[in-house]
């Protein structure tokens, strides 16, 4: 894994706290695609377990893997007794168990993509589910949202990761579904949209940065100095888009 995508559990207990868990409506939708009883699921890259929980709380057995040892101590802390803790990254986990569901929730571009679906489809059972699901959180009012791009610009031109294969926002398709569906391994590729809205205080969306990998590649001086910036554009409390992005796949 890149060295951005290891930075997350310098802040583990930040991450647990404000970043966002997934709704009902997330496995309800990925239960309906399957069409067959989930009862074991391998989790890629599970951080500190926000939608870990949700499908155990389903009752799924969740596999959850994470190379991170701070996060995986996280983790530990809140998921119940039908997970199963694994350190290990996606590139090196190693199992001979097939599962019904295999799923990344805002991981799986930090994967390598040199055998990445004949190793997912190798996990699942004939039949069995690829999901992968996340998205960014982006401020409501593009006023607001312009003036924090201004104060962040002498440090950081962008705080978002690019689209992996390189697919413009505007395409009906994203990544991963445009990998999926020209992989020999997966049938009725889909993708979904599940709206979500949310409002936070200033000084919690500020907390909600300090997680991104972007801001914790930076000197900490440097990465004070800019969240001090940027919630000084801020008003007391902002809107947020928080849409969930799913891509769902099925082994052939």
């Amino acid at each position: 894994m890149s060295n951005r995508a290891l930075t997350f559990g310098a802040v583990a207990e930040t991450y647990e706290r404000f970043r966002p868990g997934y709704p009902d409506e997330l496995f309800d939708l990925v239960a309906g695609y399957a069409d067959r009883p989930l009862q074991r699921a391998l989790e890629i890259g599970a951080g500190t377990g926000k939608a870990t929980r949700l499908f155990a709380s389903h009752g799924v057995a969740v596999v959850a893997t994470e190379p991170d040892p701070d996060m995986l101590a996280e983790l530990r802390k809140h998921v119940p007794e039908q997970v199963s803790p694994v350190r290990a990254a996606f590139e090196d986990v190693r199992t001979v168990e097939s599962f019904d569901l295999v799923f990344a929730a805002a991981s799986l571009h930090w994967t390598k993509p040199e055998g990445r679906w004949p190793r997912v489809a190798g996990w699942l059972a004939p039949g069995g589910v690829f999901a992968s699901f996340g998205g960014p959180i982006r401020l409501a009012d593009p006023t607001i949202e312009e003036a924090v791009r201004a104060a962040r610009a002498p440090f950081l031109d962008s705080d978002e990761v690019p689209s992996p294969d390189g697919t413009p926002e505007g395409e009906a398709m994203q990544w991963p579904g445009t990998e999926l569906r020209q992989s020999p391994y997966f049938t009725d590729v889909r993708q979904h949209v599940l709206p979500r809205r949310s409002t936070m205080t200033a000084a919690d969306f500020v907390g909600h940065l300090s997680t991104i990998s972007a801001y914790l590649e930076l000197p900490p001086p440097t990465r004070a100095e800019v969240f001090r910036r940027i919630e000084n554009t801020l008003p007391a409390t902002v809107e947020l888009i928080a849409d969930i992005f799913v891509h769902l796949a099925r082994r052939v």
